[in-house]
């Protein structure tokens, strides 16, 4: 192996990470601001690609693509956070019973094959469903309204179960509307071209993957750093108590702070869905990686989710490289390793 190998690696390497700042950034953000561990976010990834080939099939614009489907999941995202993560009033009723259906629905999909055998006669799904709304998604219910008293730890179990449900929602919808078929996101022709640099060929689209990330990144720094609203940001990362007890809107934060994480994820989903391509399950590949970057680099970090993503980055191509029958150990070695030295992760507060 010359320095050609290793020098298209690490290129590989680098472009990837840039990919995995995208969807990290995001994620390691919600956390910090929210504390909410969100499984859905994968979901956002996957569904940028999907809105993004609708946009190119319509209009025939990869470029106009990438605003479109940004702004169109940070819009579900914030939707998601106001009504269902962060709900007032009767809207708390509403979560927790959609919480109920979906668990219901997962047991149901889990005994399926074995309701034949346990229901007398030909029973349709519709009947199938309602039994087991009622014999699960009730007691469910009723449940978490009796641990409601339980405020931190109950409003925590309903958030992860509710992105849960969100992420199989999300799936399903994604599956019912663009099928199962694999989609590849066409960029235009001229970053289909190769920069030869001293006989190695980098492809201009991976560089245009960094280049992206990197300013992205930059205007993030920029705006958390430089900013009255970073600042507001950093204070609610660091005690949203305390933020609140000085008058800082809290919500209003946490509101942004999802819009922006879930859009981040559907740009990378536009981005990736060039050489990752655009299928089902890609949602539930990207989720353990991304949570992989958050953990190396540290909750609620921008300089942590970057660091986080380039190290992953390169392990991943390294590693199915050097070690393809060990590719998942060289992917989540560094996080294991990192989080016995400081379970904090690099950038995070201990």
């Amino acid at each position: 192996m010359g320095t050609q190998f290793w020098v298209v690696q690490a290129f590989n390497g680098v472009s990837y990470g840039a990919l995995l700042f995208l969807v990290g950034a995001g994620l390691s953000l919600i956390f910090g601001v929210m504390r909410i561990v969100n499984l859905s976010h994968g979901s956002y990834f996957l569904l940028g690609g999907y809105v993004a080939l609708s946009v190119i099939g319509t209009t025939g614009s990869w470029l106009l693509s990438i605003p479109i489907a940004t702004l169109t999941i940070a819009v579900v995202g914030l939707i998601m956070e106001r009504l269902f993560l962060r709900p007032e009033g009767h809207a708390k009723l509403v979560r927790d019973a959609l919480i109920a259906l979906g668990i219901a629905l997962v047991v149901r999909l889990m005994i399926g094959p074995i309701l034949p055998q346990l229901l007398p006669g030909q029973i349709g799904g519709i009947i199938q469903v309602t039994l087991v709304v009622i014999v699960f998604a009730i007691p469910i219910f009723l449940l978490l309204q009796r641990i409601s008293a339980i405020a931190i730890e109950a409003d925590v179990l309903r958030q992860v179960l509710m992105t849960v449900g969100f992420a199989f929602l999300f799936q399903q919808a994604a599956l019912d509307i663009w099928g199962g078929n694999n989609f590849d996101i066409q960029p235009p022709s001229a970053l289909t071209q190769s920069l030869v640099i001293g006989g190695t060929y980098l492809p201009l689209y991976r560089l245009f993957m960094i280049v992206g990330a990197l300013v992205i990144g930059i205007v993030l720094w920029l705006a958390m750093e430089k900013t009255r609203m970073g600042a507001a940001v950093r204070a609610t990362v660091d005690d949203a108590q305390m933020a609140r007890g000085v008058g800082i809107d809290t919500n209003k934060i946490s509101m942004l702070i999802f819009a922006l994480g879930a859009g981040m994820a559907a740009l990378g989903g536009v981005i990736g869905g060039a050489f990752l391509g655009v299928y089902p399950g890609l949602d539930f590949e990207m989720l353990p990686i991304a949570f992989a970057v958050v953990i190396i680099g540290g909750m609620g970090s921008l300089g942590g989710a970057a660091i986080g993503a380039l190290l992953v980055g390169l392990a991943d191509n390294f590693g199915k490289a050097l070690f393809p029958e060990l590719a998942y150990f060289t992917l989540y070695a560094p996080m294991v390793l990192i989080l016995a030295i400081k379970p904090t992760g690099l950038f995070g507060r201990d």
